[in-house]
């Protein structure tokens, strides 16, 4: 299975048959386990304290495994296809107001990593996406971005790898206020290279340390951007709701929901109705009133 998912999901795999699944069904033929056996372990998680989410995480992990030893003949029926796993409740998403957005860009103001957010917010990528860039990606003149890899963190550190799905790879364009902020970035970081001398690690990274290498996604949340949010009085939103910030303003501006779709790199356009459904409301209340505006 190493050679036919990314690195980063084969480690999540390893450690959910490792912690989860070995412990509770190691002691078992294949052939023997049965629905009431997966059962009794999503159920035991779920009282140990483990999230919907994560028993959810083991399911599919299971289900893989047992699918696997169908195929190979190693046992007639997959034990998972008649367990139902725990629904997973709908994430909350916190996106920020337009006014809010204002607030957070004035506070990152002459930040070295000021066009990181406003490139978050006025693309709606994510953040390995983000921090996957490197300057060869970047068409200043055309005013384009093409998305062709995202940062992932592994056992051996970070590392670049492809997107997730056919629809993540894509060219993105971006508003005049991303170009120049990421303009302003190439200039700042011209004069962080001549700084750092031989020190510099030439990886091509548009968003990099002082030194040229991977930014930690995790220091970025909690020493960069989390610190930001409080300087600003803004709420304690993840980094991730700045994808939802640019989603939920473009849909408030009557953008077509397919060409958000297409610029968050979703892989269809259900996901995207599906994921800002409390911006529908207003978009129905706005189509009735043009169509009476057609007809009078």
């Amino acid at each position: 299975m190493a050679d036919t998912v990314r690195p980063t999901t084969f480690e999540r795999y390893e450690q959910i048959v490792r912690v989860h699944i070995r412990p509770a069904l190691g002691n078992l033929k294949l052939k023997n386990v049965t629905p009431t056996h997966v059962r009794g372990l999503y159920r035991e998680k779920l009282q140990v304290g483990l999230s919907s989410r994560t028993v959810q995480y083991v399911h599919v992990t299971l289900h893989k495994v047992l699918k696997q030893a169908v195929a190979d003949g190693l046992i007639p029926r997959n034990a998972t296809e008649a367990v139902r796993p725990p629904q997973v409740r709908k994430e909350e998403i916190r996106p920020l107001t337009a006014e809010q957005v204002k607030t957070l860009f004035d506070a990152v103001q002459g930040d070295r990593l000021e066009s990181l957010y406003i490139l978050a917010v006025h693309t709606g990528l994510r953040q390995g996406e983000l921090l996957g860039f490197k300057w060869g990606d970047v068409d200043l003149e055309a005013g384009t971005l093409q998305v062709r890899r995202t940062l992932t963190t592994a056992k051996g550190g970070p590392m670049l790898s492809s997107p997730k799905t056919k629809g993540s790879r894509r060219t993105v364009k971006l508003s005049q206020t991303a170009l120049e902020a990421l303009r302003s970035h190439l200039e700042r970081q011209l004069t962080e290279i001549d700084r750092a001398g031989d020190l510099w690690h030439e990886n091509g990274l548009i968003f990099a340390t002082e030194w040229g290498e991977f930014l930690n996604r995790h220091y970025l949340t909690t020493h960069r951007f989390k610190p930001l949010l409080k300087r600003a009085d803004l709420p304690q939103i993840r980094f991730h709701d700045l994808r939802h910030t640019c989603a939920t303003l473009l849909l408030l501006k009557n953008v077509n929901p397919k060409i958000v779709s297409e610029m968050l790199g979703h892989s269809s356009i259900a996901i995207t109705l599906d994921t800002y459904s409390h911006v529908l409301p207003n978009m129905q209340n706005e189509a009735a009133a043009a169509m009476e505006d057609a007809l009078t």
